[in-house]
């Protein structure tokens, strides 16, 4: 969106301020992207451990997209994420509550980061106001000039 007119530094610096501030709301978007993804992921997990029984063949994958057939052994041995690099070994439905707490947190990440969209999409609507009424302002005195000049050369 281009903010034309003759306030010059000022009109332009609200208009660097609006960029700026789209920039960030497209950052806060794709964090938001991300922790939809992650929580896809915690319910792929979720349904796994709830179909897999102990003697399942699975594909785990062992880096670089290769993956190798393996035999879960005892679904009820469960190593879960807990987060700071931290894992713990959880029964089935122990992993599937921790898995289930982990996206609810998750869905408090989305709440907030939305409200930052919120936030943000605020302040610029609050900024392309002050850019209208600057517009307003310019053209009421441009019309003020005209008028001025006008009277002067009919004297």
């Amino acid at each position: 969106m281009s903010l034309g007119g003759g306030g010059g530094g000022a009109m332009q610096e609200i208009q660097q301020q609006m960029e700026a501030l789209e920039q960030e709301k497209r950052a806060i978007e794709a964090e938001i992207e991300g922790v939809r993804d992650e929580q896809a992921e915690i319910d792929e997990a979720i349904e796994a451990i709830e179909t897999l029984e102990s003697g399942s063949t699975v594909q785990v994958p062992v880096g670089g997209g290769a993956y190798v057939r393996a035999e879960v052994q005892d679904i009820d041995e469960i190593i879960v994420g807990l987060g700071g690099n931290y894992a713990a070994e959880q029964d089935q439905e122990g992993a599937i509550d921790a898995l289930e707490r982990k996206r609810d947190a998750l869905d408090d990440r989305i709440a907030e980061l939305q409200e930052e969209v919120s936030e943000v999409e605020s302040e610029s609507d609050q900024l392309e106001q002050r850019a209208q009424q600057m517009q307003q302002q310019q053209m009421q005195q441009m019309m003020q000039q005209q008028q001025q000049q006008a009277e002067d050369d009919d004297e």
